[in-house]
Formats: structure tokens, sequence, C-alpha cells
């Protein structure tokens, strides 16, 4: 096999979108994902209108989907406070077993070689990449990207500091059919977390929420918690009372860490939820880690041309990460603290009581403006 320009590691949105761009610029591109398509992950399933621009710029326009086109956001607290507003850019409901497929193809469609495997062990010797993997194949890239999500053998293997740390959350999803505003993407609060509500394709609702897990562990199962806890918003008991679920049993995953995290580790590029993780209450993520990957795919692209080395590819690579999404992490992480404090709770709703403005204000420090590939980077062939 012909060894790649750009080796990718994980194949969720951020780590696919890169290979759409980079592959459809000419570059020799593998992907690495461990999972056949398609399949579902834990996610709230809303994407930014933001990241459409781009979409469309690199041939994968979403448009082509039956997503649900999102305009409103309902919010409310465990009291049965509920407040209402209009979301400044809207997005789409789209499950991940639809969207990640979409871009799967792409990427096959662009000349991306996707090779369902694991990779155990990269290795940086005398300047150049080593990748191994589970089915002992070896590749040499001269660039790797790390898209394998919120928490990996790899980060172990990396020996990344928030991976040492214990994380406090668990999060769980399903899908279900029932009665829901199409437009809507509702958040409920309740004692220890927060659940998102929201249509995606053929008339299905995702519930997806997060929960911290010490909490949780009072309980026997995740029927008793939910009863218990969730129910005790009345919003959102009512949610669970109304619908009819069509996973067997809900998706879960533990220790989800919110932790700072490096963008470049052992001379990889970092993007998606491998670079860092806003809350989900937020329901940005997506649009990051498409965001990442456009920023990383420039950046590679200078990089193979000669224009930048190595050393100034990775300083500008954390230095645009940083300025793009730390006050976004930074304002997510306390608007969820926030909520979990009685007496910070009493505040943020009186202040929303009385000055409604502020949430749309909230959303748009979570969020950014519509992306557009950079004037300066290549062009990408229309």
């Amino acid at each position: 096999m012909e060894q790649p320009e750009i080796l990718i590691i994980g194949g969720g949105p951020a780590g696919l979108t890169s290979a759409i761009h980079l592959s459809g610029l000419g570059r020799s591109v593998v992907l690495i994902e461990k999972t056949a398509y398609p399949h579902h992950k834990v996610c709230g399933e809303y994407v930014s209108n933001e990241i459409l621009p781009y979409l469309q710029e690199i041939g994968a326009d979403p448009s082509v989907l039956s997503a649900v086109k999102i305009t409103d956001l309902e919010f409310t607290f465990k009291s049965g406070k509920r407040i209402n507003t209009v979301l400044p850019l809207g997005g789409f409901g789209i499950s991940r077993y639809c969207f990640d497929q979409f871009l799967y193809q792409k990427a096959l469609e662009h000349g991306c070689l996707v090779i369902r495997d694991q990779v155990t062990n990269v290795s940086w010797l005398n300047g150049n990449f080593v990748v191994q993997t589970i089915k002992d194949q070896v590749f040499y890239p001269k660039l790797v990207l790390g898209a394998f999500g919120k928490r990996s053998s790899m980060d172990i293997k990396l020996s990344r500091k928030f991976i040492q740390q214990k994380a406090q959350w668990l999060a769980v999803k399903g899908h279900y059919m029932g009665q829901h505003p199409d437009q809507v993407i509702s958040l409920h609060q309740f004692s220890g977390g927060y659940c998102g509500v929201s249509k995606v394709e053929k008339d299905v609702i995702n519930i997806c929420y997060l929960t911290r897990y010490d909490l949780f562990k009072q309980y026997k199962n995740i029927k008793e918690h939910r009863e218990q806890i969730l129910y005790s918003n009345p919003a959102l008991k009512a949610v669970f009372m109304e619908v009819t679920p069509l996973f067997a049993e809900p998706l879960t995953i533990s220790q989800v860490s919110f932790a700072r995290k490096e963008a470049v580790e052992e001379h990889m590029l970092m993007i998606g939820d491998t670079a860092g993780l806003i809350h989900p209450l937020c329901g940005n993520g997506m649009a990051m880690a498409i965001h990442a990957a456009k920023i990383a795919s420039e950046l590679c692209c200078r990089f193979l041309k000669g224009e930048i080395d190595r050393a100034a590819m990775e300083m500008l690579y954390s230095r645009q990460w940083i300025d793009n999404f730390r006050q976004r992490i930074k304002t997510g992480r306390n608007i969820a603290s926030l909520l979990q404090m009685e007496k910070g709770l009493v505040l943020l709703t009186g202040a929303l009581s009385i000055f409604p403005r502020i949430l749309p204000i909230l959303i748009k420090k979570t969020h950014g403006k519509p992306l557009k590939i950079n004037s300066n980077a290549p062009q990408y062939p229309l």
C-alpha cells in the first residue's frame, strides 16, 4: 500500500470532515475507524447552522438529508419555570447514524481510503510518524490527525493529563417516537444534570442527558434514576411519559471529561472532542468539531505545500484552537456550574425572568459566526 500523506484516527464528524476537505484537494488520506458505518453514538444530534457554508464549499452539503430545521429553544428549570427564545443562527437535527454515514460516503467519493481497524500506537521517531494497528498494519504518514473522541485508549497511550483525572459525568441517549415540535430544541434542568430533547430525521425524537455519576450511582439502574431524579422536573417527566423507546436499552458513555486538553500531542493535531469538549447543554459540539477540522485541514495543506514548517503549523493550530473555542468552552462550563448550585440557579432563574434577552446573548457566546474557507487557504475545486 502506498503510504498516505495524512492519516486520520477516528471517523466521527471531525475526522470525516477533514478527510473530505483534504482528499478533495488531491491529498492522499487514510482514515482509520474501528466501527462499521452506520452506527449510533451518544450525542445531542443538534448541529448549528454556522458550519453549513463550509460543508457546502467542500461538497458535503447536508441539505440533501432529511434533517429537521430547528429555530427555537425552550429551557425549563426543575422548578417548572419555562423560558423560550429564538436561536440566533438556528440549526438542524440529524442523527449520528445518518450524518456520519453521509460524511463517510462523501469521504469515499472524494478519494479517501477508509479502513476498519483500530490504532494501537503512534510513535514519533527521528522526525517521522509510525502508526500501528490491531490488525498489524503499519503506516508512515507525514501528518496525523487525532479524532478519536471524548475518551479513548489512545489518550491512555499518550499519557494525556485529563485521562489521569477522574471524570464525574455520565451521558445517556435514546431514540423515541412521540410528539415534539419539529422546530424546537428543549433543554430541561434537573438535580445533577440536564437533558436535551429534539427531533431528528424520520420524525424520531432524540433524548440525550448528562448527569453526575456520583448521584447516578445512588440508584439501581437508569430507570430508577430517571424516575427519581429526572422526573423531578415536571416538563421532563411529561416528555418521557408521552414517548415510546426505539432502542432496547439507552446508549451510555461514562467518564465524560470537560477538563482542559492539549490541541497538539506528540506532533498530532487533535480535532473534535479529542481537543476539547463543550458542555452538551450548549448544543454546539458537532459544529465545533467540524470547525476544528477546517482549521487543521487548512494548516495541513500549508505544511504539505512547504509554506510553513511543522513547528509553525503546530503553533498556529494551538493558537487558532484557543482563539476560536476556549471562550466558548469557558462560558459553557460557567453556565453548567450555575445550574448545579442552588444559589446560582436562583440567580440565573431570576435574571432570565427579568431580562429574557440574556439567553440569546449566552447562546451567541457558545456559538460562532457562519464558517467559510479561509481566503488565504488552498481553494477547494468546485
